[in-house]
C-alpha cells in the first residue's frame, strides 16, 4: 500500500511552511511512523548535498535530519536557483538539467511533472508517511498553468492540505478567505484544516476571529503556533531583513563578524552557529552599511560570483575589504567568495557570465576557472596548517559539503589549509582551499565550515585573544536532535494532532 500523505501549504511565502514541514516530520518520527519530507520543486540558493552527490534544497535535508532519516533527491526532485531576475538553473534529480529564462519554463514542464511523480512514487513505495511542502501560495493565478508544486501535488495523492498563514505579517483572514475563493471546487476540497503561524500576544483575543473564519469557509482551524525566538533550524530562505536588522542592533559582544550580504548570496545557513555564539555579534553588511572594524570579514557563497564582485566593487567594497587585510584583519572567503580572493577569475566559455577575465581581489595567489560541470561533493576532511586564524586549530577534523561550478588553482607552493580525508564516501588524497603566508586571509569551497564546533571555536578563540579577550564558547545544548525535538513540542503543543491523524487516515 502507498504511503499516506499530508501537505502544508501557505497563503504565500515565507509563512513557515517548511518549519512547520520539519516538526511533522519530527512528531510522527516520534509516534513511530518511517516519515520522509517531499517538495515538489524549490526556488532556492540555499542547497545541500546528499551522500550519492546530489543537490537538493537545504530545507529538505533539514526535514529528513528531523525524520531521522538520510536525505535523497528524490525528496526534492527539481530545484531552480536563480542567477538573475529571470534566469535560473534547473537541477532535476540532483543534477543540473539546464540554465532558462522564466519565458521558457512551460516547455519543461512535462519533463519535470515525470520527475515530479515518478520521485513521489518511489518515496511512498519506502515509507508510511510522506509529508509535502508546498511553495509560495496555490492561488497565483498568472502561475497556474505552470505550478507543480501545489495543488497539481496534492491532486495527484489526494493529500490532505493544511494551509498556513502567518498573523505576524497582518491580514490574515482576508489572506485565508482569499485563497479558498481563488481555488477550484476540487482543489478547495483538499484544504482540510488552517493553520495560524508566528502569533505573538493572548490567544484568547484571536478567538472570535477562528471562530469567524472557519463558519465563514466551513473549514477548522488546527492550531495556533505561537512566534518562538529560542529554537534554532536552518531555515530555507534568505536571511531574512527583520532577522538582519535585529543581529546589527546586538550590543552585548566581544567579537564582531560581518558578512558581506552579495545580491546572490547562497547557503546563509553556513553562519548560523557564529549567530549563536555568546559574545558574538554577526552582522550582513549590505549595500549602503558601514563594514566598519570588524574582528573577521566573511565572503560568502554566491550563485552569481561575478556579478556580485562588480556590485562589491560599483559600492568600493573591495578597497575596503582590501585595506582592512592589509591591516591584519582576518577574511574568510567560501565558495563564490573565495573565488573572488584570487587573482582572476576565468569564464571562457560563459558558463557564468559574459567576461572571459575578471579581476579578483589578489589577496589569495590562485585562480579561478568555471567548468561546465558542477561538482558536488558530501566532504571529510582535517586542518592542515596552524598559523592565523588556524593557529589554535590544527588538526581538528571537520565535515561539510561542497557546491560549486568553478575549479581554484594555484602553484606548487600553494598552501592549502584544508587535507581532505574522504569525498563523496570514497578515501582520498587531496587538499582544499588556499591560505595566505600571514595566515590571516583563507579561502575554502567548505560549506558547513562553522558548523563544526571544534574549528569554529579555534577560530573564535583566535580573535578574541587578538584582543586581549578570553572567549567562552557556547553552554547550551544546540545539537540538531535537541533543537528537532523542541520545535516539535512546540508544534505538538498548538496544533490539534488528534485532527490533522484522522484527515490523514481519512485522505
Amino acid at each position: 500500500m502507498p504511503a499516506k500523505t499530508l501537505m502544508v501549504q501557505g497563503t504565500g511565502s515565507s509563512v513557515g511552511k517548511s518549519m512547520l514541514v520539519t516538526a511533522l516530520c519530527r512528531i510522527f518520527k516520534q509516534e513511530g511512523f518511517k516519515v520522509a519530507p517531499f517538495k515538489a520543486q524549490n526556488m532556492s540558493l540555499n542547497s545541500y548535498v546528499t551522500a550519492d552527490g546530489g543537490e537538493i534544497g537545504r530545507a529538505q535535508a533539514v526535514q529528513a535530519e528531523a525524520a531521522g532519516i538520510l536525505p535523497t533527491v528524490e525528496m526534492n526532485p527539481v530545484l531552480l536557483k536563480p542567477e538573475s531576475d529571470n534566469r535560473s538553473q534547473v537541477i532535476i534529480l540532483g543534477k543540473v538539467a539546464s540554465t532558462i529564462a522564466a519565458a521558457d519554463f512551460l516547455r519543461l514542464r512535462a519533463d519535470l511533472w515525470n520527475a515530479i511523480t515518478d520521485s513521489l512514487n518511489r518515496l511512498q513505495k519506502e515509507f508510511e508517511l510522506i509529508v509535502i511542502e508546498g511553495a509560495g501560495s496555490p492561488a497565483e493565478i498568472n502561475l497556474k498553468d505552470r505550478d507543480l508544486v501545489n495543488m497539481k501535488v496534492a491532486l495527484h495523492c489526494n493529500a490532505p492540505v493544511l494551509l498556513a498563514a502567518d498573523i505576524d505579517r497582518g491580514g490574515i483572514f482576508a489572506s485565508l478567505v482569499g485563497t479558498m475563493a481563488l481555488l477550484e471546487p476540487a482543489e478547495r476540497d483538499r484544504v482540510k484544516a488552517y493553520v495560524v503561524n508566528k502569533f505573538r500576544g493572548d490567544v484568547s483575543l484571536l478567538t472570535p476571529g477562528l471562530q469567524w473564519l472557519e463558519q465563514r469557509t466551513g473549514v477548522p482551524v488546527a492550531g495556533v503556533i505561537p512566534y518562538f525566538h529560542d529554537i534554532h533550524i536552518a531555515e530555507e530562505d534568505s536571511v531574512t531583513l527583520e532577522k538582519r536588522r535585529a543581529l546589527k542592533r546586538r550590543t552585548d559582544f566581544d567579537l564582531d563578524i560581518a558578512v558581506i550580504a552579495f545580491p546572490h548570496l547562497a547557503n546563509f545557513d553556513d553562519f548560523d552557529p557564529l549567530e549563536r555564539e555568546p559574545g558574538v555579534r554577526l552582522r550582513y553588511v549590505e549595500t549602503g552599511d558601514e563594514l566598519g572594524e570588524p574582528d573577521l570579514i566573511i565572503l560568502p557563497g554566491t550563485k552569481s560570483t561575478v556579478a556580485d564582485l562588480a556590485d562589491l566593487r560599483a559600492a568600493a567594497r573591495d578597497r575596503e575589504i582590501i585595506r582592512q587585510a592589509a591591516r591584519g584583519t582576518p577574511v574568510i572567503g567560501i565558495c563564490g567568495g573565495y573565488q573572488m580572493l584570487g587573482s582572476t577569475i576565468h569564464d571562457p566559455d560563459g558558463i557564468e557570465s559574459a567576461a572571459p577575465i575578471t579581476a579578483g581581489l589578489s589577496l589569495l595567489p590562485v585562480t579561478c576557472r568555471f567548468l561546465p560541470m558542477k561538482s558536488t561533493h558530501q566532504i571529510r576532511a582535517q586542518v592542515a596548517r596552524n598559523r592565523g586564524i588556524l593557529a589554535r586549530a590544527e588538526g581538528a577534523q571537520i565535515r561539510g559539503y561542497e557546491i560549486h561550478m568553478g575549479q581554484t588553482m594555484g602553484d606548487a607552493n600553494i598552501d592549502h589549509p584544508f587535507e581532505l580525508i574522504e569525498r563523496s564516501s570514497q578515501l582520498c588524497a587531496a587538499f582544499d582551499g588556499s591560505l595566505s603566508a600571514d595566515g590571516n586571509v583563507m579561502g575554502t569551497y567548505f560549506h558547513g565550515l562553522f558548523h563544526n564546533d571544534e574549528l569554529r571555536r579555534a577560530i573564535l578563540s583566535e580573535l578574541a585573544a587578538r584582543k586581549g579577550r578570553a572567549f567562552s564558547p557556547l553552554a547550551a545544548d544546540f545539537s540538531p536532535d535537541e533543537q528537532y525535538d523542541r520545535l516539535a513540542a512546540h508544534v505538538r503543543n498548538s496544533l490539534n494532532m488528534d485532527l490533522i491523524r484522522k484527515l490523514i487516515d481519512r485522505r
